[in-house]
């Protein structure tokens, strides 16, 4: 297997505090990752460096076979699809839904002066129908609920047609249907052989999506457990993670924590 992603010894400082504190870790072709951790453990850091938008403070970060800090990181980000609350904020709330997902194409958000052929607004269709939200094309993103726009940004995170997909807690601040919808439909991608990898960041082992392969879990910027989910998810290490007497459960292919009782 390819490796998509090779960090190593990453460490990221910012104002004397350590997001990241050593961490190691490879991503391999065809794996489903989700990492997991408490507030302020690192994850987000750690998708900042993955989706190339940071480099670290020392370490090595290596992304689809090229090295931070030695790759024009404009012509590296097209092929990495990004869904986040921290981009989605930088998405004009004017901006058409249609632009949102065409600007993919340049890793830009909000659209400008590009220019964009028949065979893009297709992809784009298709890609807002596969979610559901193809109705909302004419929409500003701005006026859309929180559930339309986790859709509208899966569907951008796709547009490229990327090599490596990070999705940044997606299902925060969905109900509960729209959670388990989102779950779903990750789940059918996370099934098809054709799509690339993806890296799921999330604070709940309940939207831990069927077909995810593996899992990586981070305390304090550090590494507690990393590799396939059935080996590394365990009551144990979800609590070296939360810090909390924890206990796990899988019912069918889906997981559930609870505090452990005495």
């Amino acid at each position: 297997m390819a490796d998509v992603l090779d960090l190593v010894a990453v460490t990221v400082v910012r104002d004397g505090s350590r997001l990241l504190d050593e961490v190691t870790w490879t991503v391999s072709d065809g794996q489903r990752w989700v990492i997991l951790g408490a507030n302020g453990a690192g994850k987000t850091t750690l998708l900042q460096i993955a989706a190339a938008r940071m480099h670290p403070t020392s370490g090595v970060a290596r992304i689809l076979g090229e090295t931070l800090g030695r790759v024009d990181v404009f012509e590296l980000r097209p092929r990495i699809g990004l869904s986040s609350a921290a981009f989605a904020e930088s998405i004009p709330p004017h901006e058409l839904v249609d632009d949102v997902v065409l600007t993919a194409a340049y890793a830009v958000s909000g659209r400008w002066r590009e220019r964009y052929e028949e065979l893009d607004h297709a992809r784009s269709g298709d890609l807002l129908a596969v979610f559901g939200v193809r109705h909302l094309a004419g929409r500003r993103f701005g006026t859309l609920s929180e559930g339309e726009r986790k859709r509208v940004q899966l569907a951008r995170s796709l547009m490229t047609d990327p090599e490596l997909v990070l999705l940044d807690e997606p299902a925060a601040g969905l109900d509960l249907g729209g959670r388990e919808t989102l779950v779903r439909d990750l789940a059918e991608l996370a099934g098809d052989h054709r799509s690339p990898v993806m890296v799921l960041v999330t604070h709940h082992v309940e939207e831990i999506p069927p077909g995810f392969t593996h899992v990586l879990l981070l305390r304090a910027g550090r590494v507690v457990a990393a590799g396939p989910i059935r080996q590394s998810l365990t009551g144990q290490t979800l609590t070296e993670t939360f810090d909390v007497p924890l206990e796990i459960e899988t019912l069918g292919n889906r997981w559930t924590a609870r505090l452990r009782q005495h």
